[in-house]
C-alpha cells in the first residue's frame, strides 16, 4: 500500500476523484484486473463520462483508415475540425495519441478530451488508433502513430492543415509515443514538427528513479501498473540494454533537433523524476521547454477530478501553451 504521507499530500479536490475511481475498481485501480478486463473498465468509465457531457455541435469529426507501416495493417484515425471551417483556410494540425499504459485506450476513450481541444485551439486534430500491447509489442504502437503523422502531413492540403503548424499531443503512454514519434520524425527527416505537448509522459522502462519507487499502492498508475505496461510493450527486453529510444525516449542519447516542448507532471506522479530529467536534457540540447510540476498533483488527476481548481490550472496552461506555439490568435479560436 502507499505511504500515508503520500496520500495526505494529494490535492483534496483531486483526492475526491481518486476515491470515486476506487469505488469502481477497488484500491488497486485497474491494475487489479486482467488486461482484457482493464480495457473493458477503461472503456466503460470513459463512455459514462462522455455521456454526461452536453451535446457539442461546434466540432465535427469522421472516422477513416489510413496506410499503416510497411507490411502492417491500415491504421484507424478520427479526424476532428471546428464546425464550418472546411475550405476557410489552413488550420494548425495536431496528431493526438491517447494514453492507457500501452495496453488500454482507444479513439473512443479519449473522444471527450479531444472535443474541447479542437474547440480551444481551432485546429484539425487527428486521433490515432494504434495497436496495443501485449498483442502488438514495440515497435508496432509507435510505428502506427508515425504512419498516421506521415499521412496527416502528406494530406495536409486536403485536410486543411498548415504543414508549418504541425504538432504532437500525447499524455501518459501517449506522451511516450509522441516523444518517440518526434524522434522518428527527426531521424527520418520528415515531417517537420512545430511543437510537442507531453502531459506526464511515459518515457523510461528502467523504473529506477526515486519517484518510481515512491509512488506505490496509490491506485492510479503506480509502480505495479508501470511495470505491467512496460513488460507488455517490451517483454523480456524491459529494463535491459536492448531497448531503443523510440520505445523509451528517456534512453535517447541525443535530444537536439526536437521541436519546442511543453511537459507537465504532478508532484505525486510516478513519472515525476523521469519527466523532469527529460525536460532538463531537452533544454541542455537547445530545445525550448516549458515545464510545470504541480504540488499535490497525481497521474491523470485532471481527468479524475475535472472540476478541481488544480485541474483548471493544468488545462489552462496546456491550452495557452499550445495556442501560442501554433500561432492561433485569440480572435480566431473557436
Amino acid at each position: 500500500m502507499s505511504e500515508p504521507s503520500i496520500t495526505r499530500r494529494i490535492d483534496p479536490q483531486v483526492h475526491q476523484g481518486l476515491n470515486a475511481l476506487h469505488e469502481l475498481t477497488g484500491p488497486r485501480g485497474l491494475v487489479g484486473f486482467t488486461i482484457p478486463r482493464q480495457r473493458e473498465l477503461y472503456e466503460e468509465m470513459n463512455r459514462a463520462a462522455l455521456a454526461a457531457l452536453p451535446p457539442n455541435d461546434r466540432v465535427e469529426f469522421e472516422d477513416l483508415t489510413v496506410p499503416g507501416p510497411a507490411g502492417a495493417p491500415d491504421v484507424a484515425v478520427r479526424v476532428y475540425r471546428p464546425t464550418g471551417t472546411r475550405g476557410t483556410g489552413p488550420l494548425p494540425g495536431i496528431l493526438y495519441i491517447h494514453g492507457g499504459g500501452m495496453i488500454t485506450g482507444s479513439i473512443a476513450t479519449d473522444h471527450r478530451q479531444v472535443l474541447p481541444l479542437v474547440e480551444a485551439i481551432g485546429a484539425v486534430v487527428v486521433s490515432v488508433e494504434y495497436r496495443l500491447a501485449p498483442e502488438h509489442p514495440h515497435p508496432a504502437p509507435v510505428e502506427d502513430c508515425y504512419a498516421a503523422l506521415l499521412w496527416m502531413s502528406g494530406e495536409a492540403s486536403a485536410l486543411g492543415i498548415d504543414p508549418g503548424r504541425l504538432a504532437l499531443y500525447g499524455g501518459s503512454a501517449g506522451g511516450g509515443l509522441a516523444a518517440g514519434v518526434a524522434l522518428l520524425a527527426r531521424d527520418r527527416g520528415t515531417p517537420p514538427l512545430a511543437f510537442q505537448m507531453l502531459p506526464y509522459p511515459m518515457l523510461d522502462d528502467r523504473n529506477t528513479t526515486p519517484s518510481s519507487h515512491e509512488i506505490t499502492g496509490i491506485g492510479i498508475w503506480d509502480r505495479a501498473a508501470n511495470l505491467q505496461g512496460w513488460q507488455s510493450l517490451l517483454g523480456e527486453r524491459a529494463g535491459t540494454d536492448e531497448v531503443d529510444a523510440y520505445a523509451a525516449p528517456a534512453r535517447a542519447e541525443d535530444l537536439s533537433g526536437l521541436p519546442p516542448t511543453f511537459l507537465d507532471v504532478g508532484e505525486l506522479d510516478l513519472f515525476r523524476d523521469e519527466n523532469i530529467t527529460f525536460a532538463n536534457r531537452l533544454m541542455q540540447a537547445g530545445v525550448p521547454v516549458e515545464l510545470h510540476v504541480y504540488p499535490g498533483g497525481i497521474h491523470a488527476g485532471e481527468l479524475l477530478a475535472p472540476d478541481a481548481e488544480l485541474s483548471a490550472r493544468i488545462v489552462g496552461y496546456r491550452t495557452d501553451a499550445l495556442a501560442r506555439a501554433l500561432n492561433t490568435p485569440p480572435g480566431t479560436r473557436r
